[in-house]
């Protein structure tokens, strides 16, 4: 590996950007190429937790710490389920536990401002990887292409770069979720709703959503399961028919359960989809990936955002050992075996979720997790 390698980032969500902040500590400079044109060009998406031994660890590897507990929100790590009548089944206050909430707006722009002045190049949209005879790789914008030693793929679940890398693609989980955002001052059902953290109302097949947000949002979501091509045809329709969609879904759940349905503003349609479990790739010399490009997943184990993070702090300490690729390779099979266990995990929370026995086995998960 060169002693000063030119490295490509691809993608400027959290997983990249942390890669660059720690590539810059440790003296190589790496540029990061990012679609949008500026850092508020769109929602960056609702609240995460962050763990202490994934997420927050690689903060605190990037002198971010105190940044991110000014942001953080531990109290909101709150939990609550009600069936589909309305009937509250469980609550806690989050009290004891160590993830605190924070909205990924927040955490995107803490990464951002520890970045050195041009190290995102922004409306840099990259159309193609491709490696050249020389052993490096063109990245390829609308502006022409550049050579780099080293590109990583943080370009998320329909990554340019993992086809040069693996044949995996992102296969449909069967569940297709609505997005919409409340306002917790003018919209008090939710607020309520909500608790101090996030709820669940969970039923047959169906399950509603909401999770409270800095600055006074929630977002909302409704889910349920359906084939890929009504989950396709749901995302092309306008609002209105989205939302008739959602409450002939939800017909016969409590009024102040579909009250969501009918208040909430819609933000996205999102059929859910997930690499394979155990996703990896033969390692090869200047190419790597990391987060949703190595291992998308659905979100039901909470860990997409920490395993990016986490990947994040692997690959700079691997790029940064002065050894040859091994230690890439090495770092990879850390990053597909952390993956692994943490897919497992989602995919069984999809699967607890979404399941004909309603509300039930998330109450027994619920449970056994307080009984530690």
């Amino acid at each position: 590996m060169a002693t000063s390698p030119r490295i490509a980032i691809i993608g400027g969500g959290p997983g990249g950007l942390m890669l660059a902040r720690l590539l810059q500590i440790a003296g190589t400079p790496a540029t990061v190429f990012e679609r949008d044109p500026h850092a508020a060009h769109r929602p960056q998406g609702g609240s995460l937790d962050l763990h202490v031994e994934t997420g927050q660890r690689a903060l605190f590897l990037g002198g971010l710490e105190a940044a991110f507990r000014a942001h953080a929100r531990p109290e909101d790590q709150g939990d609550r389920l009600y069936d589909p009548s309305g009937a509250l089944l469980f609550d806690h206050d989050g009290g004891g536990f160590e993830r605190p909430e924070i909205d990924r707006t927040d955490l995107r722009a803490i990464l951002l401002d520890s970045l050195d002045e041009g190290t995102v190049r922004w409306g840099a949209r990259v159309s193609e990887v491709r490696p050249r005879p020389d052993g490096a790789c063109a990245v390829v914008t609308e502006d022409g292409a550049a050579a780099y030693d080293i590109v990583v793929g943080a370009d998320g679940a329909w990554s340019r770069v993992r086809p040069l890398l693996s044949d995996a693609s992102p296969l449909y989980e069967g569940v297709v979720f609505v997005e919409m955002g409340f306002e917790a001052q003018t919209h008090r059902f939710a607020d309520e709703l909500t608790g101090a953290g996030k709820m669940f109302a969970v039923g047959d097949n169906r399950a509603l959503v909401a999770q409270r947000n800095g600055h006074g949002h929630i977002r909302g979501y409704a889910g349920w399961r359906t084939p890929e091509a009504a989950a396709q045809t749901l995302a092309r329709q306008p609002a209105e028919e989205v939302c008739a969609a959602m409450l002939e879904v939800f017909d016969g759940w409590a009024p102040v359960l579909t009250e969501m349905i009918r208040q909430g503003t819609l933000l996205a349609v999102r059929p859910i989809c997930a690499l394979p479990i155990g996703h990896r790739w033969t390692s090869r010399p200047g190419l790597t990936l990391l987060g949703d490009a190595a291992h998308l997943m659905s979100p039901f184990a909470g860990e997409g955002v920490n395993l990016a993070l986490a990947d994040a702090a692997d690959l700079a300490d691997a790029l940064t050992a002065g050894q040859d690729w091994t230690a890439v390779a090495h770092a990879e099979a850390v990053i597909a075996e952390r993956a692994r266990a943490a897919a497992e995990g989602s995919a069984e929370g999809l699967r607890t979720v979404f399941s004909p026995d309603g509300a039930a086995p998330v109450l027994q998960h619920y449970r056994e997790r307080m009984a530690g």
